[in-house]
């Protein structure tokens, strides 16, 4: 499909301006802005950020919570030809400074809770020239402060000449394998899924103008900010959380009448052990997409009475911007397929490769590549590694998996997340999925942990249900019936939480530097 000139955030704006100018674009907290209130705000931003010194390609930073000043700077950025780089207000002042160091941020954005954070690294960036506080101590308004620094600001539109396949934001990975890696992405990211879906006919995920999506995963990282924007680009309705919280998601869901979402396993399993879960409540939903990990069983279960609506997971990464394989509503029932990934979704390819780079057969475990259009343009300032990462136009995944017959996707681990027991691969999903379907398993990571003897072995890390008491006998007797005795594991951690990013996802990086350190 050939990208049209109409898909970047700059003419999406002027067009929905003039076509839906009084029509709600987001809603936090309570407060309500329609999307003529965005483009003139974000055609402000975009002039203040032009007479700070930012032009096409230069980075600005954001250091804060999502809300509607969040999603309008991006716009803005946008409309000055900036990248706007996001960086998860969790991460340590080390871990800031690395992003702002790589990036080359000329500017950030920042919440006065993490302005002691910017503070602190400032002295060592000479690039970043500028700080605008997003808000005001004393304000309740989150962008009293940015409003006011655009204040003064036309609010004619801007055109920075940039097209399609021009950055627009850029994503720094979860550095699970080492230091974060800037992804640039493009304006065509936020378009090309959806058009080729209408083409072919496909409803495996859709956006309509008249939907409510509720946007729970953080901005901040691909899954939070493409949600946003396939939203923002039909014209519908988001509402937005600054943050997380399953009783918040619960209210907001029945206030709004919400009818779709995209979350992680884990947070649809949060929602619904809050009191306030019922039908009812979440009558208004058509629609969740989820991603980060396969459904357990018995939770879509839950999911379905509960939820009462369709369900369809996607398998993406940073790198592929948008959505690469889907399994679709009508796989949504107890089989095999719920193990899947899905199938590959229509405009995108995919093929598992050996270590030779090889095509491998369906059945066999290897590398998952994938190609698609709306994929980054690659790493920031990293030749080598795009070298690695991108081979005639394929992205390696740096997940193992394999195809069946029939085209869905298997995936097992994360390349480096492969437990290997005397020369045996174990992918740690394959046992956390089965150790998810006893009752007493609320939520489940499996990692391995150096052993001189074995190699490795496999750890458990287990989030029991409320009241369950279950012993390591009782749950290796479970597993012995699902699992070769070689996957089960050897010790079983029983923990209040896992450590996850906040996209929802399990960092076993984490887990076995945890378990390590208790161990020495």
């Amino acid at each position: 499909m050939q990208d049209s000139p109409s898909w970047t955030l700059v003419a999406t704006s002027a067009a929905h301006a003039r076509d839906r100018a009084e029509h709600t674009a987001v809603i936090c907290q309570g407060r309500k802005v329609d999307y003529e209130w965005v483009h003139r705000s974000s055609n402000r931003a975009g002039h203040a950020l032009l007479a700070a010194g930012v032009g096409r390609g230069t980075r600005v930073a954001y250091l804060g919570r999502e809300s509607e000043y969040y999603y309008t700077v991006i716009v803005g950025c946008a409309k000055a030809g900036a990248v706007l780089v996001p960086i998860n207000w969790r991460l340590t002042a080390r871990e800031v400074k690395h992003i702002l160091m790589d990036s080359g941020a000329a500017l950030l954005f920042v919440d006065a809770e993490f302005r002691a954070v910017a503070e602190q690294v400032r002295a060592e960036l000479p690039a970043l020239r500028t700080l605008v506080q997003v808000d005001q101590v004393g304000v309740d308004d989150p962008g009293a402060g940015v409003k006011q620094w655009w204040s003064s600001m036309p609010e004619t539109d801007l055109d920075p000449g940039t097209g399609p396949g021009d950055a627009v934001v850029q994503i720094y990975t979860s550095g699970t394998t080492g230091l974060p890696k800037g992804a640039v992405v493009p304006h065509r990211a936020f378009y090309t899924f959806p058009a080729i879906m209408k083409d072919a006919g496909v409803d495996w995920i859709d956006w309509f103008p008249e939907d409510i999506s509720l946007i729970s995963l953080p901005g901040l990282g691909t899954a939070g900010i493409a949600w946003f924007f396939l939203g923002f680009n039909v014209g519908l309705t988001s509402v937005v959380m600054r943050m997380f919280e399953p009783q918040e998601a619960v209210r907001l869901i029945k206030a709004h009448g919400v009818t779709i979402t995209f979350a992680a396993p884990a947070m649809l399993r949060m929602m619904l052990d809050e009191r306030e879960a019922s039908p009812e409540t979440f009558a208004s939903m058509r629609k969740i997409s989820y991603g980060g990990a396969p459904i357990p069983t018995n939770l879509l279960l839950r999911c379905l009475e509960v939820f009462g609506c369709e369900f369809a997971q996607i398998y993406a990464s940073t790198e592929t911007a948008s959505v690469a394989v889907c399994l679709p509503p009508e796989d949504h029932k107890p089989g095999p397929r719920l193990r899947s990934a899905g199938r590959i979704c229509p405009g995108n390819e995919l093929k598992i490769i050996d270590k030779d780079g090889n095509p491998l057969p369906p059945g066999e475990i290897g590398q998952v590549c994938i190609r698609t259009p709306s994929r980054m343009l690659g790493y920031w300032n990293l030749p080598e590694a795009n070298k690695k990462t991108i081979v005639d136009g394929w992205l390696l995944m740096g997940d193992m998996g394999y195809v069946d017959e029939d085209g869905y996707l298997f995936v097992g681990d994360r390349i480096n997340d492969t437990i290997i027991v005397a020369g045996q691969n174990i992918y740690p999903a394959e046992v956390e999925m089965q150790l998810a379907e006893h009752p007493a398993v609320s939520d489940v990571a499996v990692v391995g942990i150096p052993d001189e003897r074995w190699g490795e072995v496999v750890h458990s890390c287990i989030v029991l249900a409320e009241g369950a008491r279950p012993t390591p006998r009782e749950l290796t007797l479970f597993l012995r019936e699902r699992l070769a005795a070689y996957k089960i594991p050897s010790v079983y951690h029983f923990v209040p939480s896992l450590e996850r990013n906040p996209a929802g996802k399990v960092l076993r990086r984490a887990i076995r530097d945890r378990l390590k350190a208790e161990a020495s």
